[in-house]
C-alpha cells in the first residue's frame, strides 16, 4: 500500500521555464537531432516518444544539461531571468536506466547519501522514503543484490520525491511488472503532479498517461 503523506507545495513554487533554441547534437558525423525548438512551461508534462536509437535519451540528457549541444542553446529561466548553467542541476531530478546507484550501499544508506546532496520533499525522513519505495523489507540489503526491477523502483523513488521542481524520466517503467507500474503512476499522482515533467518513452502509454503534450523524435530529424 502506498503511504500517503501530505506534501506542502510551499517552497516548490514552480516558475522555471526551459527553452531549447535551434538545438542540435551529433556524435561523430551523425546528427542525432537538429533544429529542435522546444518551450517547456512551468508545470507542463511532456512526453518524448521514439524507438530505441531514435535519440530521445540524448535529447533528454541535453535538456538536463548533462550533454553539451553542438548547435543551438539551452536556457533555464525564472521570471524571465536566466539561471546560470552551474545552478541548473539544483532544480532537476532524474531517473533513467543509465543512472548509477552505489552498489555497495544498502537501501537506507543510498537514501541518506542522496539526501546529503539534494533534499527530499517536505524533509521526508529516511524511514518514510523507505516505506514509500515499497522496499522496506530490503532496507538493509546491499543494492548490488537488488534485482533490476528493485533498482529501477529505487531510482524512481529518489527522483520523484526529490525537492526539485523539474522531473526527468527516461523509460521509467523499464523492468517493472504491472503491480509496480501502478505504484509508479500513484507516486506521480500523489507526489509529483505539481512538477514540470519530461518523460522519454517507447510509446508505452503507462509511462506518460499524465502528460498534456506529446512530441516524437521524427519531428527533429
Amino acid at each position: 500500500m502506498l503511504l500517503l503523506l501530505k506534501i506542502h507545495k510551499k517552497g516548490l513554487q514552480n516558475t522555471i521555464y526551459i527553452k531549447l533554441s535551434s538545438a542540435g547534437k551529433k556524435f561523430g558525423r551523425e546528427w542525432i537531432f537538429r533544429k529542435v525548438n522546444l518551450d517547456i512551461a512551468a508545470g507542463q508534462k511532456i512526453a518524448i516518444l521514439g524507438l530505441n536509437g531514435s535519440g530521445k535519451s540524448t535529447l533528454l540528457q541535453a535538456l538536463t544539461g548533462y550533454l553539451t549541444l553542438n548547435e543551438g542553446e539551452l536556457t533555464y529561466s525564472i521570471n524571465q531571468e536566466k539561471i546560470e548553467e552551474e545552478k541548473q542541476y539544483t532544480n532537476i531530478s532524474l531517473a533513467s536506466p543509465y543512472l548509477e546507484l552505489v552498489e555497495d550501499f544498502t537501501l537506507q544508506e543510498q537514501i541518506e547519501h542522496t539526501a546529503f546532496y539534494k533534499a527530499f520533499l517536505n524533509n521526508l525522513t529516511t524511514e518514510q522514503i523507505v516505506e514509500l519505495s515499497g522496499l522496506a523489507a530490503h532496507k538493509d540489503k546491499y543494492i548490488k543484490l537488488f534485482s533490476s526491477g528493485m533498482k529501477q523502483r529505487l531510482k524512481l523513488t529518489l527522483a520523484i520525491l526529490a525537492d526539485a521542481p523539474i522531473l526527468f524520466l527516461d523509460e521509467p517503467t523499464t523492468n517493472l511488472d504491472a503491480t509496480v507500474i501502478d505504484w509508479y503512476k500513484s507516486m506521480i499522482a500523489n507526489y509529483a503532479i505539481h512538477k514540470t515533467i519530461v518523460v522519454c518513452s517507447n510509446s508505452i502509454k503507462d509511462e506518460y498517461s499524465f502528460c498534456d503534450k506529446v512530441i516524437t523524435m521524427e519531428d527533429f530529424k
